[in-house]
């Protein structure tokens, strides 16, 4: 990988910062109002927080380029970010204005393709690191093949899966901006190299984490396969259901520890 097109661009100095937009919207009144959370859930699935309510209490906080919520049990701590949109650019704009505001623990919790056979709908993978095959992140980092998640805020997410009784597994995640352009040659070329899932938000988020010094950590439900080198999606959508109202409950339980 070599973006940028402008070599080291990521020594450069920004003409826009997030700080500058968050002052802007905050001059014309257009920030939730109140305190911002100190920990944020990316989610992916659309509707979520509102489906889930009755179990997990949360407050509608205002619109920042999708809904904002608070959930009561943490007192104002823990958000979630609901109903953007997505991919890594969308997810990395919130992040940078996350930060401005204060934000030190973010979690994003999308569904994805399966890369390895043994994967099956509903399958849970906590993702420790990401292989950029996207743009966002070379804006912020040197090219590399990988970037890394947090290793402390995959473990508690880890922990809390766990506590909830549902099983997962840590491996890396392919992230990309083209879900109609996934070969049969790089499915099996990062098969062989371990990799595990495909979504597209991972690695713009992690470089985020990395450059703006705050925890990050993504976690993704496996709702189709490529495994086979061929699409493969399941008959039914209630256990990608029941592991993305997991996924949503342990996240936030993970987001509430210090």
């Amino acid at each position: 990988m070599s973006f940028p097109n402008y070599p080291d661009k990521q020594k450069l100095h920004a003409l826009l910062n997030p700080e500058d937009i968050v002052s802007y919207r905050l001059r014309l009144g257009r920030l939730p109002e109140g305190e911002f959370p100190e920990a944020v859930l990316f989610c992916l699935e659309r509707g979520l927080p509102r489906r889930l309510r009755w179990r997990i209490p949360v407050q509608m906080a205002g619109s920042m380029l999708g809904d904002l919520y608070r959930v009561k049990k943490s007192k104002g701590r823990v958000g979630v970010m609901a109903n953007f949109g997505g991919g890594a650019p969308i997810v990395a704009e919130l992040a940078e204005e996350f930060v401005a505001l204060g934000t030190r623990r973010m979690i994003l919790m999308t569904w994805g393709g399966a890369l390895q056979p043994g994967l099956r709908p509903g399958d849970i993978v906590v993702c420790d690191r990401a292989l950029r095959d996207e743009g966002t992140s070379y804006h912020y980092l040197p090219p590399s093949r990988y970037v890394d998640a947090s290793t402390g805020l995959c473990d508690r997410l880890v922990d809390a899966l766990q506590r909830r009784g549902s099983a997962c597994m840590v491996g890396p995640t392919w992230t990309t901006d083209a879900p109609y352009r996934e070969t049969a040659e790089e499915v099996r070329a990062y098969q062989a190299e371990g990799v595990q899932t495909v979504e597209m938000e991972a690695a713009g988020l992690f470089a985020i984490g990395q450059v703006r010094g705050v925890q990050t950590a993504a976690v993704v439900v496996i709702m189709d396969s490529l495994a086979n080198f061929c699409w493969e999606v399941p008959e039914r959508l209630d256990a990608i259901q029941r592991s993305l109202e997991t996924v949503y409950a342990a996240a936030i339980d993970a987001l509430m520890e210090s």
